[in-house]
């Protein structure tokens, strides 16, 4: 939550951009610490390309500027993680399909959250509180768009921010479309309540999934942060595959059970106004 009026003149700069003080600040910030694996690691994936799929290790010692031992231990923790692969035949090293994973997480992001923003700022203008886009990453949700709503008390999420998928409407809304194997992975991690309202039984998870797929939308009613409740509904790819959410979010005084029943359909609008945007044609609803 946050209030506007005294806390946004709080976050003000003390001085303007650019100025002398300000170049004196940012001097004294420390450096981010490099992690040499890591940079390493990148510039091994970086080798590659749509010229030269496949490299062996010799070569990638050579180009990289490292012992072979290094460049052998490096591949094989990518290999382990599936960012590379290794041909059985050549022993050479190729990249791996998670990354692929990565790139069409990445375009999926950009491209919902593209389409979507005309059809969210009309949903927000509706019903005058935050609305939001979310995307499942397994078993988190990340927020990919986020419009504030206008007034002083409201509910916020930072791009990129993320939250557990089972007590969030929008990660409901998703959730109720995947695999059961997922559901599964969810339950073994454990479901750890994030407020005192958290829903962290199996049986009554696997009951709101089913409610969502029955009513086409999920709600959240302090599951996630105490005094929000938010409603979701799911947004489909042209396969029909539930790919992202929409949901409006609000403070528990201003979202009445009245509210709540009447947003419902709104989100639920612009989730299949969106959805046959990417492509999506429903012959029989959500």
């Amino acid at each position: 939550m946050e209030t506007i009026g005294k806390k946004k003149a709080a976050r003000t700069e003390p001085f303007a951009a650019g100025s002398t003080a300000e170049m004196k600040v940012a001097s004294k910030r420390p450096e981010p610490t490099r992690l040499s694996s890591v940079a390493m690691a990148v510039r091994l994936l970086k080798t590659f390309s749509e010229g030269e799929a496949e490299i062996g290790v010799t070569s990638l010692s050579r180009r990289l500027g490292v012992a072979k031992s290094t460049v052998y231990r490096l591949a094989t923790t990518l290999v382990s993680e599936g960012l590379l692969e290794q041909n059985p035949e050549t022993e050479k090293y190729r990249l791996g399909v998670a990354l692929f994973g990565l790139g069409a997480l990445v375009r999926q992001r950009m491209n919902v959250a593209t389409d979507a923003r005309p059809f969210l700022f009309h949903l927000r203008e509706a019903t005058n509180e935050t609305v939001h886009l979310a995307i499942l990453d397994r078993e988190e949700i990340i927020y990919v768009l986020n419009l504030e709503s206008n007034q002083a008390i409201r509910m916020r999420a930072d791009l990129g921010a993320r939250k557990p998928a089972y007590c969030t409407a929008e990660g409901l809304a998703m959730l109720a479309f995947q695999p059961q194997s997922l559901i599964d992975e969810i339950f073994a991690h454990g479901l750890v309540p994030r407020t005192p309202k958290t829903n962290t039984d199996h049986r009554h998870l696997l009951d709101a999934l089913a409610e969502v797929r029955q009513k086409g939308f999920a709600t959240e009613d302090e599951q996630s942060e105490l005094g929000m409740r938010s409603v979701a509904a799911p947004i489909r790819n042209a396969n029909g595959r539930v790919i992202a959410a929409v949901g409006v979010a609000g403070p528990l005084q201003r979202i009445s059970d009245e509210a709540l029943a009447s947003f419902a359909p709104l989100v639920v609008d612009a989730a299949q106004v969106i959805s046959a945007r990417l492509g999506y044609q429903s012959l029989s609803g959500f």
